[in-house]
């Protein structure tokens, strides 16, 4: 039996790391590759992909949360994803501002 190998976030930890803020109570999110892998799959589990986009929304940077998540992907998903009041104005408003084009 072979062992499931662990994000490598788990075992070496990055103060420097974005995701720390976002997900630091789910260790297992706070690598890169990881979250990209899961991110491609979105069209699996729609409702953990929401979930991971909320997480974005309301304690990420705007910055890192646009490397993952283009506009157009916010902009579709916003009417459905549990955001604090602040986090709904502030996304709302950056939608207002820079419209919904994609990621280039």
């Amino acid at each position: 039996m072979t062992k499931k190998s662990e994000p490598e976030s788990i075992t070496a930890k990055n103060p420097q790391n974005c995701l720390n803020a976002i997900f630091w109570d789910y260790p297992e999110f706070t690598d890169k590759n990881y979250l990209h892998t899961i991110l491609s799959d979105k069209k699996g589990n729609l409702q953990f992909y929401h979930w991971l986009m909320s997480r974005f929304l309301n304690y990420g940077r705007v910055i890192d949360t646009i490397e993952y998540f283009s506009l157009k992907e916010i902009s579709d998903c916003l009417s459905e994803l549990k955001l604090t009041a602040y986090s709904l104005k502030k996304w709302n408003r950056i939608l207002e501002v820079y419209g919904t084009n994609s990621r280039k």
